[in-house]
């Protein structure tokens, strides 16, 4: 017989809530659920369970990303997306998935990719290794929004991307469809972008019936929708529509901040994306007007974001990271540092973001994100504290331990 489950001894706990660590600690977890947390004096060992031993470590709740895209891609070319065969870039995605779960990544929320679908599914089934993907599949824009390829022909662009929608019929078409092709929640362009050819990030998309239309099709399966938005009137429709996430949010004014708080809507900066454009997007080869925009609004974010976390807005982890090598997989802690350094949080709280809060926007917050009785046992043992050193979650072989839903999935010796 196998492992019946497992008895961790924590040299510090830090269960994803906020509250102050724990000493010496025990977690019991039998199958893929957590089913006690207690002191160690406490702790009872039921037969055929495995000790782990972490009394000189840290053990804490399994990182999640709750923005990424799982393209595959390898350079920052212009035309990687479509020289580069689609079944390699499914490949490849494959492997970034492996080497966020190596770093610690145990649930990823993936922003669009039809590549997502199917990872999330061969994850699931055990066929290859990773994190648990959350996915949305296709991306919904109107015609000339950031979903759609500006530089190509518009019968081209469609074929690339089949929810290109305008009116209230489209859109209630295209969100059925991506449904249909196996989404969890709804992904919608509600602004212009950066990284988009012809639109800015302050341009609006969509209007507040089309929108209303999309959160009526994800509320009537139980799932949500998530606002690709930047400009401040963009923000606010997509608030005032029903959505849960508002990803990036470069430019919030008092009113959409007061209304995120009263709503309860996540904000997900993804800071990391727009500073290493910032930084290396031209000696990558990045096209101009990119990180141009990147360099324009990066100070606007900062202030926007730093508003928002004084003001209580609910703020979770993201990066927006899928492509090598700026934005590589298992590189993504990066964003703690600059949850801290952005925002003022304390290290404490940039961990409940990548840990609870992630979890929520993911739609999981009953599910994971915290070590409790009851979630399921999603885990990383680490060498060090990161309270004191937040950057050591950046260095995977201190990430000694990675449990997913009680599996052993990394074991680096400890």
């Amino acid at each position: 017989m196998g492992v019946k489950g497992y008895l961790i001894r924590c040299g510090r706990l830090i269960d994803g809530t906020g509250a102050e660590p724990k000493e010496d600690a025990a977690i019991l977890i039998l199958g893929d659920k957590i089913v006690e947390v207690c002191d160690w004096g406490e702790a009872s060992k039921p037969e055929g369970v495995e000790v782990i031993d972490a009394s000189d470590k840290t053990v804490m709740p399994g990182l999640i990303d709750a923005h990424v895209h799982f393209s595959g891609g390898r350079s920052h070319r212009f035309g990687e997306y479509i020289l580069v065969p689609e079944g390699v870039r499914l490949l490849r995605a494959a492997k970034d998935a492996e080497e966020a779960l190596k770093a610690g990544f145990t649930t990823m929320r993936c922003c669009g990719s039809k590549n997502a679908l199917y990872l999330k599914r061969a994850i699931k089934e055990g066929t290859i290794r990773g994190p648990r993907i959350v996915a949305a599949g296709y991306v919904l824009s109107q015609t000339f929004g950031h979903g759609d390829m500006h530089y190509f022909p518009l019968e081209y662009a469609k074929m690339l991307n089949p929810t290109i929608c305008d009116g209230r019929d489209e859109c209630r078409k295209a969100a059925r469809l991506t449904l249909r092709e196996g989404a969890d929640f709804i992904k919608v362009c509600t602004t212009g972008g950066v990284m988009s050819e012809r639109d800015r990030p302050e341009f609006t998309q969509f209007s507040m019936e089309e929108l209303e239309v999309m959160v009526e099709e994800a509320r009537h399966v139980g799932t949500f929708c998530a606002a690709h938005a930047e400009g401040t009137e963009g923000i606010k429709n997509a608030v005032k529509a029903g959505f849960k996430t508002i990803e990036h949010g470069i430019y919030l004014d008092d009113e959409a901040i007061d209304l995120m708080k009263r709503k309860d809507v996540i904000l997900v900066p993804t800071f990391s994306i727009e500073k290493q454009i910032v930084d290396h997007g031209a000696e990558h080869g990045m096209v101009e007007w990119g990180v141009k925009k990147a360099k324009e609004t990066l100070k606007h974010h900062i202030e926007s974001i730093r508003r928002a976390y004084e003001a209580g807005v609910k703020i979770a982890m993201g990066t927006d990271f899928g492509t090598a090598p700026l934005f590589k997989m298992g590189t993504n802690a990066m964003e703690l540092r600059l949850l801290i350094e952005c925002c003022g949080m304390t290290p404490m709280e940039a961990l409940v973001a990548a840990t609870k809060t992630a979890a929520e926007a993911c739609g999981l917050g009953d599910k994971t994100g915290t070590i409790e009785a009851g979630k399921l046992a999603d885990i990383i043992i680490v060498d060090g504290d990161p309270l004191k050193n937040i950057d050591i979650l950046r260095d995977v072989n201190r990430i000694k331990v990675v449990m997913k839903e009680g599996k052993l999935e990394v074991n680096r010796g400890i």
